[in-house]
């Protein structure tokens, strides 16, 4: 065993989580055992362990080894709710911004952005929006405008060291419409330019209908059951659909599927 990957895959065939067949897994433990004795192999690894933790890798060797490396730093989840009606308002505005930062190497959330933005074309929601989405006028009243949103989103990409040239981000979405419609046709009605980490993105959708063979039409909902996770807290909650978004995205990349981007550069 030559390095940190090896005691991974030694322990995946302890525990018999590596996918092999019985008899090819019975002969890797006894070949394990006959090459390391008890105790041996234990405190190799601890050493290894030690050494990574040592130089600030603090991410365990399964999480590290179990999946494939993607190819970018991190994931930036992003679902907009925004003004509706039936039948729909016309433009229609963003209302909840939440964006999770999703770390490429353990697929874990290691920052949250969330805000609620107040409209100003039509200030005052709708029923049918209050009912699909769960935010009612007081969440909205009183909060930034998007404009200052987008300035607290850009002091937050900063902040989390987003916008270093040589840090691999990308936003994902679940379809195309939050930034290839919303964000964008908003931000020309006000007259506000689009910041370029808005225009490349991950569809979610697609990524899954590559990963799984099929097309996910009701979204979320169809890619929670197949892959038999549970649904994460209100359908229409922004903040809610990310965690989903998110959950989901780690479930395939333990699978092995490597995301990449599906938008068209602008």
């Amino acid at each position: 065993v030559s390095d940190a990957s090896g005691c991974s895959m030694i322990a995946l065939l302890h525990t018999g989580a590596a996918k092999f067949p019985p008899n090819l897994l019975s002969r890797s433990r006894q070949a394990v055992s006959l090459l390391f004795p008890a105790g041996v192999l234990e405190g190799f690894c601890s050493i290894i362990s030690r050494k990574l933790a040592s130089h600030g890798f603090g991410a365990s060797m399964a999480a590290m080894s179990s999946f494939p490396p993607q190819r970018y730093h991190y994931f930036l989840v992003l679902d907009f709710e925004a003004t509706c009606d039936k039948p729909q308002i016309h433009p229609q505005e963003i209302i909840e911004f939440p964006i999770l930062k999703l770390n490429g190497r353990t697929m874990e959330i290691e920052s949250t952005f969330h805000m609620y933005v107040q409209p100003v074309v039509h200030p005052q929601l709708t029923p049918f929006c209050t009912e699909l989405t769960g935010i009612i006028q007081g969440m909205v009243d009183g909060q930034p405008s998007l404009q200052q949103v987008l300035e607290r989103v850009d002091e937050w990409m900063a902040k989390e060291g987003l916008l270093d040239p040589s840090v691999k981000s990308i936003f994902v979405t679940c379809g195309d419409w939050d930034l290839k419609v919303m964000l964008p046709g908003q931000c020309q009605y006000l007259g506000l330019p689009v910041a370029d980490y808005f225009k490349q993105w991950i569809n979610l959708k697609k990524a899954y209908s590559f990963a799984m063979g099929s097309w996910p039409k009701n979204g979320l909902l169809d890619m929670n059951k197949g892959l038999n996770l549970q649904h994460i807290g209100r359908p229409h909650s922004g903040i809610d659909d990310c965690k989903n978004i998110a959950n989901i995205m780690k479930t395939l990349a333990h699978r092995g599927f490597i995301f990449k981007q599906t938008s068209k550069p602008f």
